[in-house]
């Protein structure tokens, strides 16, 4: 096998689209797209975000929901990557519903059929740029997007996930195995 060394660059695939919405203080909502946050532990979701308004909500508010985007909403979910919440309303924009959470602090956008709603429990950095911790103080799921044991079922969902290599957004495909099956081959 040919080899080819790319320098230092992380070239780690997938990497998912999480729409993170917040409050402002005037209480405007906003949202962003964030393809470098991630599900820490079962009850824990850690983002990793720059300058941006919605670091600035969060520092401020403690709390923010997460939605995993789909394809059904892949050009919402661009805008909330493209456009600058410091400059426009993206929530009147997006054309979206944002809705007041009943748990935290932060806008749940209805037409996403999965959303954490989120508590700050650490924040290193400021509004500026930070690493967040926020603890899941519920998850709200679509009817439409669980199975008959009233799990996720993420083929209904078709969330999508970003390819930093080719820019583009892929929808997350097929099941090739079951975890802490397949290996059992080799046991």
């Amino acid at each position: 096998m040919a080899t080819k060394n790319l320098g230092g660059i992380g070239e780690l695939f997938p990497q998912s689209v999480f729409i993170i919405a917040t409050y402002g203080e005037d209480g405007t909502p906003n949202a962003m797209n964030a393809a470098w946050a991630g599900e820490c532990t079962r009850n824990e979701v850690c983002l990793n975000i720059g300058d941006h308004k919605t670091t600035a909500n969060i520092v401020a508010k403690g709390a923010f929901t997460v939605a995993p985007a789909d394809a059904a909403h892949v050009v919402e979910a661009d805008y909330f990557g493209i456009a600058t919440g410091k400059k426009v309303d993206k929530a009147a924009a997006s054309g979206l519903t944002f809705t007041p959470s009943e748990f935290v602090d932060a806008p749940v956008i209805e037409e996403f059929p999965l959303t954490m709603e989120c508590e700050v429990t650490a924040v290193q950095g400021d509004e500026h740029g930070a690493r967040i911790a926020g603890r899941v103080v519920n998850t709200r799921a679509d009817e439409s997007i669980l199975d008959g044991e009233g799990r996720v079922d993420f083929t209904r969902m078709r969330p999508i996930v970003y390819d930093s290599s080719h820019r583009s957004y892929r929808v997350v495909g097929e099941e090739v195995g079951g975890a802490w099956k397949a290996g059992k081959a080799l046991m």
